[in-house]
């Protein structure tokens, strides 16, 4: 089981929105801040990405090339510009407003060209996987010095797409712009040691004995787990296996079963229509008071009442 994968899908609350961004020098691009995770694909020239400082210091440019890809976890304000001293040419975010994921907007005046791919993936910022809340603020990622190669080839795919619009493009793009996530971090976690040496997600994963238990878990959160039955995946004792695990994931590992079968719980609430009933026997629980019991302890509502919520969010972002 990919655990990756499930950590971003259960994050998830909507569709990826992408644009194709033409600037001509002078250009600058000014976008506020957003409830998505944001990415910058460059897909030929160059350019700088201007963030703010956290408390507010002086911003500190940082040069793109061709076949960067800039990942912005928490959607803060930024500023995209040919120059960083650049007070001219400046578009708003109403670029991003449409759902065009085919769609191309030209600024800037007639000087030289930098084409870009920016866009934003909606997670839930409510509560987030751990896996993603420990992710820096700023993924910078470069795909023409040969060691992403997953990576750099799904830019150029998503290069060749753009760039000729051929038939199958509007099923082929979205699924590329989607699975560009899933290359940015899994190039990230390849690279990133995580908040000290052997411990965090980024060893998680990676780890022999951590990362079959977490799959174990991912794959069937319904399942009656108890530290013995996972240390047994794991191929260590049952002290050995759980004091590993808190020390790697940064939790016990029946803490994290729990905030798993909760975070499975909501994805179900928010994506169908299932009985509390069935929602509760696919997280483990064998009454629907206890699920309803544990799943308001985490949430802080009960789950007829997150599910309303979730349902009348999405209607008013879809109008």
């Amino acid at each position: 089981m990919d655990v990756l994968t499930q950590a971003l899908a259960s994050m998830r609350t909507g569709r990826s929105v992408s644009v194709r961004m033409n600037g001509r020098a002078p250009w600058g691009l000014r976008l506020p801040p957003s409830e998505s995770a944001g990415f910058h694909v460059v897909l030929h020239g160059r350019c700088w990405l201007i963030l703010p400082q956290p408390g507010g210091g002086p911003a500190v440019p940082l040069r793109l090339e061709a076949g960067d890809v800039v990942f912005l976890r928490s959607g803060p304000g930024h500023v995209l510009a040919h120059d960083p001293d650049t007070r001219t040419g400046f578009a708003g975010a109403e670029h991003f407003q449409s759902d065009e994921l085919l769609g191309a907007h030209d600024i800037g005046g007639n000087g030289e060209l930098t084409s870009l791919l920016c866009g934003r993936y909606p997670l839930d910022r409510a509560r987030p996987h751990p896996l993603v809340s420990q992710l820096p603020e700023v993924i910078h990622l470069r795909t023409g010095d040969g060691r992403h190669p997953q990576l750099t080839a799904a830019v150029e795919l998503l290069r060749t797409e753009l760039d000729g619009l051929r038939i199958g493009a509007s099923g082929i793009v979205p699924s590329l712009i989607d699975s560009l996530l899933l290359y940015i971090l899994r190039a990230h976690l390849d690279e990133w040691p995580g908040r000290a040496p052997g411990t965090g997600w980024a060893a998680a994963l990676k780890d022999p004995a951590i990362a079959p238990a977490l799959a174990a878990m991912h794959a069937d959160p319904a399942d009656s787990w108890t530290v013995e039955s996972l240390a047994a995946r794991a191929g260590l004792s049952r002290a050995a296996f759980a004091k590993k695990f808190h020390a790697v994931v940064g939790e016990p590992p029946l803490t994290y079963l729990t905030r798993w079968r909760m975070t499975t719980a909501a994805r179900l609430l928010r994506e169908s229509d299932a009985p509390l009933a069935a929602v509760a026997a696919r997280t483990g629980y064998g009454s629907e008071f206890a699920f309803a019991k544990a799943f308001k302890r985490e949430y802080g509502q009960a789950p007829g009442g997150y599910r309303r919520a979730a349902h009348a969010a999405s209607v008013a972002a879809a109008a």
